[in-house]
């Protein structure tokens, strides 16, 4: 019996101690009611008084195959590598996340934007605050590593959502130059190739001819040497097809006659041009004039797809009022228990010591 008296005497004790706790925090409400009044309202100030932050966002992803289709016309007649829905949006997807485009923005709408007070601040100071508020990402990367999400964060709804589309529609713009840039280099470098053909097809037609006179000279000697004025072969008769070569323009070509012989080296002798007898020049040259009527810059193309266009945004993403709020009665309930359990301890010393 006694054990259990003194097993049951500190739990007695305990809840004593607590009651007694209650009853002092209870005499000390007035303290825990003013703290959390106190600070809900310098919470409510903040989040009722400082300026909101807005957010607006737009989606893009890869063009359409039709959205190409124009910088594709003509290349397969030119013998030029046809672009993919890939080749296009990667020039895009490299401009969108460039660090020149930023800066390009930075410097051509951001800083002209600041009021004259904020302009003052060094440099790198306001292109770290530009980066914080110009986000670029893939939000399912796994999923849909294609889909990008361009989002500016700001004071200003309407200014915001302004300089989303304008910085899309900037990369785009100069996705657009990179590919007019690629279309003139591949086109430049057909051409050049081409025009190296022709240098090379006149060059050898030039010799070809030079050395059909230097045979027709011989053969003019030796068809004088021997009386031959006239042919002293009928063609149409000629044993075979070599026996006819060799007659024409080989070893026997003599048999042909002086006055032949003389008539075609005269010709050629005063030929200055020998285009038309090119076999394959003319297709080269059309080739060449195709290439340069391609279109660089056609119409009806896009880089990209616009999957949603940013918005004016009419709900702040900060402050969290209703999250402030509630942290501050929070905080303030808290301070406010702490604040009473220090005066009843100062209260309580002080009633030891008299």
């Amino acid at each position: 019996m006694n054990q259990r008296n003194i097993a049951e005497q500190p739990r007695a004790s305990d809840e004593i101690d607590l009651v007694e706790l209650v009853k002092q925090l209870w005499f000390q409400k007035w303290i825990i009611v003013g703290c959390t009044i106190l600070i809900t309202a310098l919470a409510a100030a903040y989040a009722f008084l400082s300026t909101p932050t807005y957010e607006a966002s737009a989606g893009v992803m890869p063009p359409r195959l039709s959205d190409i289709s124009g910088y594709n016309l003509g290349r397969s007649e030119a013998k030029l590598k046809e672009f993919t829905v890939e080749d296009v949006y990667d020039v895009f997807k490299r401009n969108l996340l460039s660090g020149s485009l930023k800066r390009q923005f930075f410097d051509e709408i951001y800083l002209p934007s600041l009021p004259s007070e904020q302009s003052g601040a060094g440099k790198d100071t306001l292109w770290a605050r530009f980066n914080s508020g110009l986000t670029i990402k893939a939000p399912d990367e796994k999923n849909n590593p294609d889909y990008y999400v361009i989002a500016v964060v700001g004071k200003n709804p309407n200014v915001v959502a302004q300089w989303t589309n304008r910085y899309v529609k900037m990369a785009a713009a100069k996705s657009a130059e990179v590919m007019k840039g690629n279309l003139l280099t591949e086109i430049a470098t057909k051409a050049q190739s081409l025009s190296r053909q022709v240098d090379a097809l006149r060059l050898t037609a030039e010799k070809r001819r030079t050395d059909r006179i230097a045979r027709l000279q011989e053969a003019l000697i030796v068809a004088d040497s021997v009386g031959y004025q006239s042919p002293q072969v009928t063609p149409g008769k000629t044993s075979s097809d070599g026996d006819f070569a060799e007659f024409m323009d080989g070893n026997l070509m003599y048999m042909r006659g002086a006055k032949a012989v003389k008539a075609e080296l005269a010709v050629l002798e005063k030929r200055t041009n020998d285009d038309p007898f090119i076999v394959d020049l003319r297709s080269i040259e059309n080739e060449m004039d195709f290439l340069q009527k391609i279109d660089v810059r056609p119409d009806n193309v896009a880089v990209y797809t616009l999957d949603s266009p940013a918005q004016v945004p009419d709900t702040p993403i900060k402050p969290k009022k209703a999250l402030i709020l509630v942290i501050g009665l929070v905080f303030g309930g808290m301070l406010g228990v702490f604040a009473a359990l220090v005066c009843i301890m100062f209260t309580k010393r002080r009633v030891q010591v008299i």
